[in-house]
């Protein structure tokens, strides 16, 4: 019986081009210990040109022998070959849709979300609007665009100040991994973090602050999609930004998370309600907020392409759900091929 050539897609264009690396090298780890699979990789610079796949397998072995101007090309060659994609990408031009979208062009199957549900997961604004109207509960938060915030900088200043108050957080509204937050105080910090997010999005967020404890959950499926069990971050910084989350050390999981029983379904129930609503279809982490003090549980986000290491939040509470690392990869892989049929 012939293998199953899988197409790895990883690196990318945006700011998470390490990470991405980082989660490709264990996925063709543990697909290459299966006798089904033959791994094809796909290497995309972060200029968007695609390594041919020698150098795209050198990448994933930290075996680099070849000269830059020697190994790119504007569309990857072989794409006949592969009967699944595995796209390992994240953040803009990975996470947000546009890859999918090519690869349905493809017409083979692929794992992981697909065009609408990728597009809104990265979007924090459409996000966080889809939960609006699912009722599902959210810290408050504004939305504000880089036309409006030239033109009317003072009164803006103004509004989040009344509307939210301090500390609040600034993000761009199409990045992950933490890229380009702010935790703001005052004044001045607010205009230095907007400013700051205005580089990485044109569209920005800015949510309220709240004192609560950080907790997540994986889900994996498509029609009936089932949930792990909860897990809680903790660190001793003053949030979960991009350092504290990707240093060693700096922050630690605690699975399962110390919670009643009654809030741990009650998160399982939200975040696969907030899967079904945004139509995502193979994984996703959805992320909340617990206010301890008046037992509030609050939905941060959804992320459609998690990190994806063996030591990722994703798979270690898939871990202790009863699900290994190489397991997790070949369920996504006939949930990729269930989702084309």
């Amino acid at each position: 019986m012939s293998k199953l050539q899988i197409g790895l897609i990883f690196g990318g264009q945006s700011g998470e081009h390490e990470v991405s690396i980082a989660s490709a090298k264990a996925v063709y780890q543990a697909l290459s210990q299966n006798s089904a699979y033959e791994i094809q990789p796909f290497y995309i610079h972060k200029d968007g040109f695609w390594a041919n796949s020698q150098y795209s397998l050198a990448v994933l072995t930290g075996e680099h022998k070849f000269r830059y101007d020697q190994i790119l090309q504007r569309f990857p060659s072989n794409v006949e070959k592969i009967d699944l994609w595995f796209p390992v990408l994240h953040g803009p031009n990975g996470e947000d849709g546009t890859i999918q979208g090519m690869l349905q062009l493809f017409q083979k199957p692929y794992v992981g979300n697909g065009v609408l549900a990728s597009a809104v997961g990265m979007d924090k604004i459409l996000m966080k609007s889809c939960f609006a109207q699912a009722g599902l509960a959210q810290v408050k938060y504004l939305a504000l665009n880089r036309w409006q915030w030239q033109q009317e900088t003072e009164s803006w200043c103004e509004n989040i100040e009344l509307e939210l108050g301090y500390p609040c957080f600034v993000k761009p509204s199409n990045l992950g991994s933490s890229v380009g937050i702010s935790k703001v105080r005052d004044r001045q910090e607010l205009i230095n973090g907007i400013e700051q997010a205005l580089t990485f999005d044109s569209r920005i967020i800015i949510e309220q602050g709240v004192t609560a404890r950080e907790i997540e959950c994986a889900i994996l499926g498509n029609e009936t999609p089932q949930a792990s069990v909860v897990g809680e971050i903790t660190f001793l910084s003053d949030f979960y930004d991009y350092e504290t989350k990707y240093t060693p050390g700096r922050a630690e999981l605690i699975i399962p998370a110390k919670l009643p029983i009654e809030v741990s379904q009650a998160m399982q129930s939200m975040a696969i309600k907030a899967f079904q609503i945004i139509t995502a279809t193979g994984l996703a982490r959805v992320d909340f907020f617990y206010i301890e003090a008046s037992g509030t549980v609050l939905i941060n986000e959804l992320n459609t392409m998690p990190g994806f290491t063996t030591t990722s939040m994703y798979a270690k509470l898939w871990e202790v759900s009863g699900i290994n690392f190489a397991e997790l990869c070949d369920r996504l892989i006939r949930l990729g091929l269930a989702q084309s049929r």
